[in-house]
C-alpha cells in the first residue's frame, strides 16, 4: 500500500500521531518506524510534508507527514435495538404488532455470554443464537462480524439465511447500549503488540505491572471476554478521548488470547491504601490540599466534556512516584446527563438523586468529590462510620451530614457541606471549587 499523497495534516508539538505504513529512513537525519508505532511530534519544518519526531524509545530524527495519522477517539456505536437481558417471552410481548422484519436483538438466557436475534415473519417471531466466537459474532459460523452494530448491519442489507431482512428495530425504551469494535481500536492507532510489552508483577486483582519499550506500564487484563469484553473496551474507548495530567493515560490495548488495556504506570498505588499506609506521620496537609487539587483539576477537564465519572471514590484515584493523584476506572463513565437502569452502586458515595431516580450528572459527581475529600482528610477512614450501610439513605435523605474529620481545614470542610447540599443545582461546579483549592494550594506549605 502505498503512502497517501494528499495535503497532511498540521500536527503540534508533543502530538501523538501513528504509522499507517512503514519507514525505513533514506537518511542518517530520518527515524525509521514501522506501521503502528508511536510518534511524538517534536516540532515542524520548513517543509510541510516533514516533522521531527520521537519514538517510544526516545530516538529522534525526521519523518514524513504522509506515512501518519494522528491518533483517533474510539467512538461508540449506538445499539438502539439491543434490549439486553430480557426473556423470550418478553421479547415476543414487545415484538408487535408482528409486522415482517421487525426485530430486537438481546442476551441469550440459556446460552451466557451469547445473543439472540429475534425477529418477526409472518406472524410469528423467530429467534436466532449469535454465537460469540474468537472475539466475534456469527449467526452461522460462516459470516462473522466485530461486533453486535456491525451483524445487524449486514443483516438489514441481506437476509443471507434469515427468514427475513431485518426491516424495523424495535427500539428500547429509555436509555439505549452502545458498542465499540476491536476494529475501532486498530482504526484509531490504538492498538500495541503483545511482543512489546514485558509483565513483570501482579500489582491487583487482574492488574499487573511491566514495561512497555522501555516505559513502566500498568496492565489490565480481561480474562472472561465472553462476560465482559464489551465494557472493558468501553472503559478503552472512553480514554481514548481524554487528555489530562490528572488522569490515568491509555497507552494502548492488546487484543489476542486475552485483552489487555495498557495504561502508564502508577508507582504509589490507589489513594485510599497510600492515606491509610502512611497517615498522619508521613502525609503532609501540603499533600492532602495536592491530592484534592489534582483531583478536581481531572474532574473540572471531565466536566467540561460533559462526562459523568459516576464511580469518583479515593479507591480509584491513582498516585505516581512524584506525588501526583489521577482520576482512573472511567468502567461507568458516560456523556452527558442520563439515566442508569440497575445496577449496583457504591451507596456512601452516591448522590441521593441517584441513588433513588438513577439520575447521574456532573452535580452527582460533586457529591462523590466531597466524601473524597472526607476521606482524604480522615487519612482513607470508611465514610460514615457507625452507621450501618442500610440505614446511610435514610440518614443522609434526613438532614445528616459528616463531622469534619479532626484537623481538618474549615475551608475544606465548606466545600464537602456545599458539595452534599441535597438538591444538586445547590452544588458548586467543579470550576468553582477548583478556583478555591487553588487559593489554598498557593497558601499552604
Amino acid at each position: 500500500m502505498e503512502p497517501r499523497t494528499n495535503q497532511p495534516e498540521v500536527w503540534k508539538k508533543g502530538q501523538q500521531v501513528v504509522a499507517n505504513y512503514n519507514f525505513p529512513g533514506s537518511s542518517k537525519e530520518d527515524l525509521p518506524f514501522k506501521k503502528g508505532d508511536l510518534i511524538t511530534i517534536i516540532n515542524n519544518t520548513k517543509d510541510v510534508n516533514w516533522y521531527k519526531g520521537k519514538n517510544e524509545s526516545g530516538q529522534e530524527g525526521m519523518v514524513p507527514a504522509t506515512y501518519l495519522q494522528k491518533r483517533k477517539e474510539v467512538q461508540l456505536h449506538a445499539m438502539p435495538w439491543f434490549h439486553g437481558k430480557i426473556k423470550r417471552e418478553d421479547s415476543e410481548e414487545l415484538l408487535r404488532p408482528r409486522e415482517d422484519g421487525l426485530f430486537l436483538v438481546r442476551e441469550s438466557v440459556n446460552y451466557p455470554g451469547d445473543f439472540t436475534l429475534s425477529v418477526c415473519h409472518k406472524q410469528k417471531v423467530e429467534h436466532y443464537r449469535i454465537i460469540y466466537k474468537h472475539n466475534k459474532m456469527t449467526i452461522d459460523e460462516e459470516s462473522y462480524f466485530e461486533n453486535l452494530a456491525q451483524l445487524v448491519e449486514h443483516y438489514t442489507k441481506d437476509a443471507d439465511g434469515l427468514c427475513t431482512r431485518l426491516l424495523q428495530p424495535l427500539q428500547k425504551k429509555g436509555s439505549s447500549f452502545s458498542a465499540v469494535s476491536v476494529q475501532d481500536f486498530e482504526s484509531g492507532g490504538w492498538v500495541i503488540s503483545q511482543k512489546d510489552l514485558q509483565v513483570y508483577e501482579l500489582i491487583g486483582k487482574g492488574e499487573f505491572g511491566g514495561t512497555y519499550r522501555n516505559q513502566g506500564v500498568a496492565i489490565k487484563e480481561l480474562k472472561d471476554k465472553e462476560r465482559a469484553g464489551q465494557a472493558f473496551l468501553k472503559e478503552a474507548s472512553v480514554m481514548t478521548s481524554m487528555r489530562h495530567p490528572n488522569l490515568v493515560q491509555l497507552i494502548g490495548v492488546v487484543i489476542g488470547d486475552t485483552i489487555q488495556l495498557v495504561t502508564e504506570f502508577m508507582g504509589k498505588g490507589n489513594l485510599v491504601e497510600y492515606l491509610r499506609s502512611r497517615g498522619r506521620s508521613v502525609i503532609t496537609k501540603k499533600d492532602q490540599i495536592d491530592f484534592t487539587d489534582d483531583i478536581c483539576s481531572a474532574m473540572q477537564y471531565l466536566e467540561s466534556k460533559d462526562l459523568v465519572h459516576r464511580d469518583l471514590a479515593a479507591r480509584n484515584i491513582l498516585v505516581n512516584d512524584n506525588n501526583t493523584a489521577k482520576v482512573s476506572d472511567f468502567g461507568l463513565a458516560k456523556y452527558g446527563d442520563y439515566s442508569a437502569e440497575g445496577g449496583k452502586f457504591p451507596i456512601k458515595w452516591t448522590a441521593p438523586e441517584a441513588l433513588r431516580d438513577n439520575k447521574f450528572t456532573n452535580k452527582s459527581d460533586m457529591w462523590s468529590f466531597g466524601i473524597l475529600l472526607w476521606e482524604v482528610y480522615s487519612f482513607g477512614r470508611v465514610p460514615y462510620p457507625r452507621i450501618p450501610l442500610s440505614d446511610v439513605v435514610m440518614h443522609v435523605e434526613r438532614g445528616y451530614r459528616m463531622e469534619a474529620p479532626d484537623g481538618c481545614p474549615q475551608e475544606i470542610y465548606n466545600i464537602m457541606m456545599q458539595a452534599w447540599e441535597i438538591d444538586p443545582k445547590q452544588r458548586p461546579t467543579f470550576k468553582q471549587v477548583l478556583e478555591k483549592l487553588n487559593n489554598l494550594r498557593a497558601t499552604t506549605v
